[in-house]
């Protein structure tokens, strides 16, 4: 097979720490960049190598004979583009989440169905070295019914606000749970069910952007997830308090095991397994890397472990040019994508109504 021709929009962005994974990938070529930035879409280019440069989308998609996109642009972009993509018999692999509103997430799913191109969304965190050895105990069933879980993704961007300013209205301009992937998608692929039907809430408005207006966005947001099989998930996202980050942190509870991620302060991811263990006390995560990481993480890479997101932007790239090249559904697909992606969007639903339950939908049915 030829080396697919690979095409990134927000190339000066976002959409440059995919350069690498592509570039060393066999079976993949960096044909063409796209970005609105003409000046540091040009820098960007110059400094990989690649010669066709746009700042015009669709002309990309028409002229630069694509096999896949990489949609890394602000979120209200990511299904208008992904469709255009789709409509053209493109492959698409979008950046986080996957849709921005309802009638989003159905455009999606129509254009999936009818497209000879794969769909996928990256989220990175589900790559993540502790999250994949969580997933592989969770798979083996050391854990027994896993009934409950913990998502945090705590990060301060007032002042990114400003720089990227799309991040305003999106993430901390609408009340509710706006960025839930990184918060779910690991412990959803733990407990192997969805969401189907949220309850969120929120601490309340102590802060102001610096034109003195007032973030719509409540500071810390707290959503309860009720799972398909009735596991509880708590999944908290704040992206405006003044405190120290902590963006990668889950708790896994089931019959018999437990997981903690740490906190920081010299903590270290830990965990209890009722067949492992003579006692009920925490033991290293890395105790089990050697018996269920998979290969790719046992022997990783130069690339990889350069990569963003603890070698996430990395791994989900050879996933997906693995799912074009083998005909095999990629394993963040679109319904995937949507189950970690629908349940914020009903949260907004859900605090507005003074945090009543809401149903999520299964976008299996759309």
């Amino acid at each position: 097979m030829e080396r697919l021709k690979v095409g990134i929009v927000g190339a000066a962005g976002r959409g440059a720490s995919f350069f690498t994974a592509f570039t060393c990938n066999p079976h993949t070529h960096l044909e063409a960049l796209c970005d609105l930035n003409e000046d540091g879409l040009r820098r960007t280019a110059a400094e990989v190598g690649v010669a066709r440069v746009f700042t015009d989308y669709d002309t990309m998609l028409d002229q630069a004979g694509l096999d896949m996109v990489v949609i890394g642009t602000p979120m209200p972009l990511h299904v208008p583009q992904a469709l255009a993509a789709l409509g053209r018999d493109i492959s698409v692999m979008s950046e986080v989440p996957a849709a921005v509103s309802l009638e989003e997430a159905r455009a999606l799913v129509a254009a999936c169905k009818t497209s000879r191109g794969v769909y996928m969304m990256a989220e990175n965190y589900c790559y993540m070295r502790e999250n994949v050895l969580v997933r592989a105990l969770a798979r083996a069933g050391l854990f027994g019914t896993m009934y409950y879980g913990e998502g945090q993704y705590i990060h301060e961007l007032k002042e990114l606000n400003e720089i990227t300013r799309w991040r305003r209205h999106w993430q901390t301009g609408i009340d509710g749970c706006t960025y839930p992937t990184h918060s779910l998608g690991p412990v959803y692929q733990w407990m192997g069910e969805r969401v189907t039907s949220v309850c969120c809430t929120g601490s309340g408005h102590h802060y102001r952007d610096p034109r003195g207006d007032e973030y719509q966005n409540q500071d810390s947001i707290t959503t309860l997830c009720r799972m398909e099989r009735g596991g509880l998930v708590e999944i908290r996202v704040d992206m405006l308090s003044n405190r120290p980050h902590i963006m990668t942190y889950y708790q896994l509870q089931g019959t018999d095991g437990c997981y903690e991620a740490a906190r920081g302060m010299g903590d270290v991811p830990k965990i209890w397994l009722k067949s492992r263990s003579q006692a009920v006390e925490w033991q290293p995560l890395s105790d089990f890397a050697d018996e269920f990481l998979p290969a790719e993480w046992r022997h990783p890479s130069p690339e990889q472990l350069a990569a963003g997101h603890g070698g996430g932007d990395y791994l989900e790239v050879q996933d997906f040019v693995h799912a074009i090249r083998t005909g095999t559904p990629p394993p963040i697909g679109v319904h995937e994508a949507l189950d970690m992606t629908l349940p914020g969007l009903i949260s907004q639903q859900s605090i507005a109504a003074g945090g009543v339950w809401a149903a999520v939908p299964d976008s299996r049915t759309f």
